[in-house]
């Protein structure tokens, strides 16, 4: 990999020049190592010293199409200025690609994403007493689990559970397929949402395969979910402006700030307008299930 050397060297740089700490040291490399994951699906074959500006650009641009928010964007930007000035001190490079780089503009309200502890705080004030309150709380830990849109939870079918061996099937945009993992926390939920409410409802026919129900055994919509969420939100003290989408940016998010691959993150989320669909084919479910085992905080023991 022509990045390799010049990665180690920054490496050694941060280790006996910056003295950071490992924690501090594997931060700064994550951030190059989401720009040669970048290249390498973009198939473009460049070394750092033949990175241009453009390249930032559209590297940053297509972390925003991923719902990656502005505040990590920035982080990672910082990262990658820090690497290519190493290389300029290094003679490497007579030029940083991200010296005119515009970083985004940081909003003055909170971004739109919650933190672990937010949704913790958020899953935890549902009450699981009532009906409505366990199919709130599966609705909401698939949404985290799985980083669905709204729309592509409101339309999960039975039918596409894989519970057994921890995946679902997913309709996307376009009536595109995928297989998402799916956590034991989303899992035991499903089930007690099922087993314990669903099978009591009298189910309108052409919503029978259909996961999540209405009072009126219909299916769900949109407009319910949000206005749910929002509820939930307001009586956990959660003053953040947020929506169903806002699970689905969190999980993006918590994914990439663990480290992990841009790749599978990509392939979970479902957007294949940002790259071509070949790319997709060389994922295999292990890899995924990996993925999200290793750095989706819900997974973690």
């Amino acid at each position: 990999m022509m990045w390799k050397p010049y990665i180690l060297g920054y490496k050694s740089y941060l280790q006996l020049e910056k003295s950071l700490s490992g924690n501090s040291i594997d931060a700064y490399l994550h951030d190059v190592e989401k720009l040669t994951q970048f290249l390498s699906i973009k198939k473009i074959e460049k070394s750092p010293r033949n990175i241009t500006r453009e390249d930032i650009e559209e590297f940053l641009s297509w972390l925003y199409d991923l719902g990656i928010n502005e505040f990590s964007q920035a982080r990672i930007l910082s990262g990658l200025k820090s690497f290519f000035k190493y290389l300029l001190l290094e003679d490497e490079i007579s030029k940083s690609p991200v010296e005119l780089v515009m970083g985004p503009k940081l909003k003055r309200k909170l971004p739109d994403t919650l933190s672990f502890e937010e949704i913790q705080i958020l899953l935890e004030s549902i009450d699981l007493s009532t009906p409505e309150g366990m199919r709130n709380r599966a609705i909401i830990e698939v949404l985290y689990s799985c980083g669905l849109r709204v729309s592509e939870c409101v339309e999960l079918m039975i039918s596409n559970l894989h519970l057994d061996v921890e995946f679902i099937r997913v309709i996307g945009k376009g009536n595109k397929e995928r297989l998402v993992p799916i956590g034991s926390d989303a899992i035991k939920y499903i089930h007690m949402y099922k087993d314990e409410i669903r099978i009591h409802q009298k189910i309108k026919k052409q919503d029978e395969d259909i996961l999540f129900l209405n009072k009126r055994g219909s299916k769900l919509s949109r407009v319910m979910i949000f206005l749910m969420i929002k509820k939930y939100a307001r009586e956990a003290g959660i003053q953040k402006s947020i929506s169903p989408h806002t699970f689905r940016h969190s999980f993006a998010t918590h994914l990439l700030e663990g480290g992990a691959d841009l790749r599978a993150i990509q392939e979970m989320l479902g957007h294949e307008s940002i790259t071509t669909t070949e790319i997709y084919t060389h994922l295999d479910r292990d890899f995924l299930r990996s993925t999200i085992m290793q750095y989706h905080p819900r997974y973690k023991k």
